[in-house]
C-alpha cells in the first residue's frame, strides 16, 4: 500500500496520454471510436492483472492500425475483424503456454536502445502539430506516411503555417513546467504529479482565453473529444463478434498475422521498458504472452481493437515514477470511470498539453547523451543504433526494428567473418610460440581466414591452437586443422591443438610441452632470463598467461629439472612467483622466507641453484609485506626476531631519510630497501655466488611486487661491473 503513492500519480498521467492515444488510434483504424476506449480499458485491467511486468502498459497499438484497416476492408465488416482478433489472443495464449518468449532474449540490445530513441523522435515530432494547434491529420500514427496522404515531416510544414497561438502558448508553457517542476514546492506532493498540473493548468488557461482574450482561445478540434455515452445503455457501444465467420480462410489469415505482429510488438516493448525501468526487473516473456493473448480475447468478445504492450504509455509510466503493476490496472480503471462519468471535463483538456507531456518523454527518450555513448561503443553498435532509429522515423516500428535487427546481424556476419580468431605471438624459454584462440562459434565464413593465417606461418615454428572457447566449429574448420596437420609435419611445425570437444573425434596433438631441457638452459644468458620474467609478468597483467600443460609439465620433469632462476620470496599468501611470471613446471626455484631475509641456509639454497643451472637469483619482496609490519610494531617476541631483527637495518635507514612518510609509503620504503639489503647479503655471503655474478654465469636482481597493481619493478641487473655497489669490506662484515 505505500507504493500507492507513486503508483496513483503515475496512473493518472498514463490514463490522461492513453485516452486521446485510443481515440486517435480507432479513428486512424477505419473501426468504431470505442472500439479503442474498450482495448484501452482491457490492456490496463485485464492484462495488467495477468502481465508479470511491474512497468508495461498496454492497449491498442498504432504499429497495428494499418493491418487494422486494411483488414477491415479486406473481410468487410468490424465484427468480422473480431474473429480475427479472437482467434490472435488464442494463438498468443498458447504461444505463451508453450514458451515462445525466448525470441526476447535475442534481440540486441542497440536495437532496444534504437528503438527507445526511435520512439522518443517520433513523440517528439509527432506532437509538434498538437503543441501548436493543427489536428487534422493522423498525427498519432505512428507510421512515416500518414491515412491522409501526409507525412510526419509534411504534417510538421503544414501545421507551421497555421499555428493557433492559444495552443502555442499553452504548449510552452507546460513543458516550461515539465522540465523546472523539481525546482518549485510543488514537487514535494506526491499524489499531484507535474503532467496533472500541466493539464489543469491547460484546463484553466483556455477558459481564462476564452473569456478575457477571445483571439488565443482553442478551438474544440484541438480538445479531447470523448463520445457522449448513454450510461443506461452502455450494452449499445459493445460489438459483438460475428461467430458464422469463424471458418473464413481470410479471417484465419488475419489472424495469425495479428497474432504475429502484436507478439513481437510486445516482446519489443517489454525488452525496451525493462531497460527504463530503474529498478532493472525483467519482465517474464511467456507471460507477457498469456496476459497478451487473455487480452485480446477480451478484446475480440467485447468489441475492442487488438492489443499490444505500447512503449509510449509505459515509457510515460515510468518516468511518471511507478512503483508497481498496480499504475498500469488504475490506469485502466480511471479510463472506465472517465468515460462513463467525466467525459464533459476530460473534453475541456487542450490536446496542446497533452503534446507537452509526450514532447518531454520524447527528449527523456532520445537524449543527445545516449547517442554518444553508443557512439563511444564503436561502430559495430552505433550503426545498428542509428540505422534502427532511422528505419523507423521513416517507416514504422516493426519494419524499423527489422531492419535494425539485419543491420546488428550484417555486423555480427562481418566482425565473425573478419575477426574469427585472435592470434599473437609469446617469446618463452623454449622460443617464440605462435598462438591462435579461437572464439565461441566458427562457422564456415571462417575457414578461409584460419586457413591462410595456419599456411602462413613460417617453417619451423611453434604453433598452438586453443578451441577451449568453441562451443561450436563447423565441419569444414576441423577438416582445415586437420588438413593442416599433414602440412605441418612437412615443415617442421610443432602444432599443439588443446580444446576440442569429445564430440569433434580429434585427438589432441601435443607435439611441445614448454618446459625447458638442459640444452636450451645453457644457451640462456642472465639478462634473458630478466627478460622471460618481465614478459611472463606483462601476460600475467593482461590476463594472456600461456597454457601451462601441468600433466605434461610433471611428465616431463620427472626425470630432472633444468630451471632459468632462482627467486628468494617472501611467505606472502597473495604471491607466487610461477603464476606472477607466467611460468610453468620447472621452471623456478622458489624459496620463501618471510621478508625476504637472507641466512645461512638460504645462501646455501642459492648455491645448490646455481648447481642446478640456474641463471638468475631474484630477491623479490612486495607492498603491505606483513614480516615489515611487525618489525615497524618492534614485534621480537620468541623466534620472530631472527626475521624483524635483521628488518630492522632498513626501517633505520628509511625512517633517517623519510621521516615525514605516512606508516604505508613508509611500509613500502621499507620493503624496497630490505631487497637492496638482502641483495648485498647473498653477494657479501657467498664467494661462490659472488664469482658467478663476476663471471656472468649468473644474475642478480631485486624485484618489487605492487601486488594491487600486479605489477613486478625489476632494479638493475647486478653483473660483474656493478657487484661493487653492494660489496662490503672486510672491516664491515666483521662489524
Amino acid at each position: 500500500m505505500n507504493k500507492l503513492k507513486y503508483d496513483i500519480p503515475a496512473a493518472i498521467v498514463v490514463f490522461l496520454v492513453a485516452l486521446p492515444l485510443c481515440l486517435g488510434i480507432a479513428l486512424a483504424s477505419g473501426a468504431p471510436l470505442f472500439s479503442g476506449i474498450i482495448s484501452g480499458i482491457i490492456g490496463g485491467i485485464v492484462v495488467g492483472l495477468i502481465s508479470g511486468s511491474q512497468t508495461s502498459v498496454s492497449g491498442p497499438a498504432a504499429g497495428l492500425a494499418a493491418v487494422v484497416l486494411a483488414s477491415i476492408t479486406k473481410l468487410g465488416a468490424f465484427e468480422i475483424l473480431l474473429v480475427a482478433i479472437l482467434i490472435a489472443g488464442v494463438l498468443q495464449l498458447a504461444m505463451g503456454i508453450f514458451r515462445a518468449g525466448f525470441i526476447a532474449n535475442y534481440i540486441p540490445s542497440n536495437v532496444i536502445k534504437g528503438l527507445l530513441a526511435a520512439i522518443g523522435i517520433l513523440l517528439i515530432l509527432k506532437q509538434i502539430p498538437h503543441a501548436i494547434g493543427y489536428d487534422k491529420t493522423d498525427v498519432d500514427n505512428f507510421s512515416f506516411t500518414q491515412g491522409n496522404g501526409e507525412n510526419t515531416f509534411s504534417a510538421i510544414a503544414n501545421a507551421l503555417s497555421v499555428i493557433t497561438p492559444g495552443a502555442l502558448v499553452i504548449s510552452l508553457l507546460s513543458v516550461l513546467m515539465l522540465v523546472y517542476w523539481d525546482k518549485t514546492p510543488f514537487k514535494r506532493f506526491k499524489l499531484l504529479p507535474a503532467p496533472l498540473f500541466v493539464v489543469a493548468v491547460g484546463i484553466v488557461l483556455n477558459i481564462i482565453f476564452s473569456k478575457y482574450a477571445p483571439f488565443l482561445a482553442i478551438e474544440p478540434t484541438h480538445l479531447v473529444d470523448i463520445p457522449p455515452i448513454d450510461t443506461s445503455n452502455p450494452g449499445a457501444y459493445l460489438h459483438l463478434p460475428d461467430i458464422t465467420h469463424f471458418a473464413n480462410r481470410d479471417v484465419w489469415f488475419v489472424g495469425i498475422t495479428i497474432a504475429i505482429v502484436a507478439s513481437l510488438e510486445t516482446l519489443l516493448n517489454v525488452e525496451a521498458v525493462d531497460k527504463l525501468d530503474p529498478h532493472k526487473r525483467e519482465t517474464p516473456p511467456n507471460r507477457e504472452l498469456v496476459a497478451q493473448g487473455v487480452g485480446n480475447i477480451f478484446a475480440g468478445l467485447l468489441g475492442g481493437l487488438p492489443l499490444t504492450s505500447v512503449i509510449v504509455r509505459s515509457s510515460v509510466n515510468v518516468q511518471s515514477g511507478n512503483k508497481t503493476k498496480a499504475s498500469a490496472v488504475l490506469h485502466g480503471v480511471f479510463m472506465l470511470v472517465s468515460v462513463l462519468l467525466l467525459s464533459p471535463l476530460l473534453n475541456l483538456i487542450p490536446l496542446a498539453a497533452l503534446a507537452a507531456i509526450l514532447i518531454t518523454t520524447g527528449y527523456k527518450l532520445a537524449k543527445v547523451s545516449l547517442f554518444r555513448d553508443m557512439y563511444q561503443k564503436g561502430w559495430s553498435q552505433f550503426v545498428p543504433f542509428v540505422i534502427t532509429v532511422l528505419a523507423i522515423v521513416f517507416t514504422d516500428l516493426l519494419m524499423g526494428v527489422l531492419i535494425g535487427l539485419a543491420a546488428g546481424v550484417f555486423y555480427l556476419m562481418r566482425s565473425n567473418f573478419r575477426n574469427p580468431f585472435s592470434i599473437e605471438q609469446y617469446r618463452l624459454h623454449i622460443g617464440e610460440v605462435i598462438k591462435m584462440e579461437l572464439p565461441n562459434q566458427v562457422s564456415f565464413l571462417n575457414k578461409a581466414t584460419i586457413k591462410t593465417a595456419l599456411w602462413e606461418i613460417p617453417d619451423g615454428s611453434k604453433v598452438l591452437i586453443n578451441a577451449s572457447n568453441a562451443d561450436f566449429i563447423d565441419h569444414d574448420v576441423l577438416e582445415t586443422i586437420q588438413d593442416y596437420r599433414v602440412v605441418a609435419a612437412e615443415r617442421d611445425v610443432q602444432l599443439n591443438v588443446i580444446g576440442l570437444r569429445e564430440k569433434y573425434a580429434l585427438n589432441d596433438p601435443i607435439q611441445f610441452v614448454p618446459v625447458l631441457d638442459q640444452e636450451t638452459q645453457k644457451k640462456l644468458r642472465p639478462h634473458e632470463v630478466l627478460q622471460l620474467l618481465r614478459d611472463g609478468n606483462e601476460r600475467f597483467k593482461a590476463g594472456r598467461c600461456f597454457e601451462k600443460y601441468y600433466r605434461d609439465q610433471a611428465d616431463a620433469t620427472a626425470a630432472g629439472q633444468h630451471p632459468m632462476a632462482v627467486v628468494v620470496n617472501c611467505i606472502d599468501s597473495r604471491t607466487s612467483p610461477e603464476i606472477i611470471f607466467d611460468a610453468g613446471l620447472g621452471d623456478l626455484l622458489t624459496i620463501r622466507i618471510a621478508g625476504n631475509v637472507i641466512s645461512r641456509e638460504i645462501i646455501g639454497s642459492l648455491e645448490i641453484a646455481s648447481k642446478l643451472g640456474a641463471k638468475l637469483i631474484v630477491v623479490k619482496g612486495h607492498s603491505s609485506c606483513g614480516a615489515i609490519g611487525l618489525a615497524m610494531a618492534n614485534e621480537h617476541a620468541h623466534s620472530i626476531g631472527a626475521i624483524t631483527g635483521k628488518i630492522q637495518l632498513a626501517i633505520h635507514q628509511c625512517s633517517a631519510d623519510h621521516g615525514g612518510l605516512g606508516s604505508k609509503e613508509l611500509r613500502d620504503q621499507i620493503a624496497r630497501q630490505n631487497i637492496e639489503n638482502s641483495l648485498a647479503e647473498v653477494i657479501n655471503g657467498s664467494e661462490y655466488l659472488r664469482g658467478c655474478i663476476e663471471r656472468g654465469e649468473m644474475g642478480l636482481v631485486g624485484a618489487y611486487h605492487d601486488i594491487a597493481a600486479k605489477t613486478v619493478q625489476f632494479g638493475d641487473l647486478v653483473t660483474g661491473d656493478k657487484i661493487d655497489r653492494y660489496r662490503k669490506s672486510d672491516s664491515d662484515l666483521a662489524a
